[in-house]
């Protein structure tokens, strides 16, 4: 069992506090956002650009996650278990670690939340403790998303990436420095593509769902993230308060 300090009932319990008190003295410079959207949508790339031009704090549950691995807490030791294993950290785990996290932050810091929640029960627990003023969907076809990364390939000692149509190397399946084989990694193969999308959708249509009936949800359309961010900026700049 984790200990309390990753407990969700207690660390809800804390986040609530600290989000009521916070709501009192510093509610127009609050706001609270989630992006959602799915695996090589182009959720990194507009996240960075929302921090970038609205100062938010962006928390990724995938980077928290990696950061209590490496720091070797006893939730990243949990952690690191479930993901050797293939599997999803448990709900409870991940909850209670965002919680603590917010908790943690200046009330009046404006944030961004990616990859979570990413079920029913922890968008309410979130719901409990905070208010989400916004909730951005990228709505990006899949069968764009499956032509963006069947194309693929990377260099696997150097980390770098080529695109056999975007951005092709020198020599067709050759790394351009070191003249290296190219690899495709599983995850990125057509089929393992198509799976991941599929397993997204049933993820998330219940908190599309949800976000659609609270009145927070926005659908931002279009196949690349050049295009569809200036039409998240506009719409955030009219409800955003002012710093």
């Amino acid at each position: 069992m984790l200990r309390s300090a990753i407990t969700a009932s207690s660390t809800l319990t804390s986040a609530a506090a600290t989000a009521a008190a916070a709501t009192s003295s510093n509610a127009t410079r609050q706001f609270h956002a989630i992006v959602m959207g799915p695996p090589g949508g182009g959720k990194g790339t507009i996240s960075s650009w929302l921090v970038r031009d609205f100062q938010f704090k962006h928390l990724s549950s995938g980077d928290l996650l990696r950061k209590q691995i490496a720091q070797g807490t006893e939730l990243g030791r949990v952690a690191n278990e479930y993901i050797k294993k293939g599997a999803l950290v448990p709900d409870s785990h991940v909850l209670g670690m965002v919680l603590a996290e917010l908790a943690s932050l200046d009330p009046e810091e404006r944030w961004l939340l990616d990859g979570f929640p990413r079920s029913l029960e922890q968008a309410k627990e979130l719901d409990a403790a905070y208010k989400i003023h916004a909730v951005i969907n990228l709505d990006v076809p899949h069968e764009e998303i499956t032509e963006r990364i069947k194309h693929r390939h990377v260099h696997i000692p150097s980390g770098r990436v080529y695109h056999t149509i975007y951005n092709p190397p020198k020599q067709a399946g050759l790394d351009d420095v070191t003249n290296e084989p190219l690899t495709q990694r599983e995850d990125d193969k057509e089929e393992a593509v198509r799976a991941r999308l599929v397993k997204y959708s049933a993820i998330t249509q219940p908190l599309v769902h949800y976000y659609q009936q609270r009145g927070t949800l926005h659908n931002f359309p279009g196949t690349e993230s050049k295009v569809i961010y200036p039409e998240v900026a506009k719409y955030l700049k009219a409800v955003i308060p002012p710093a």
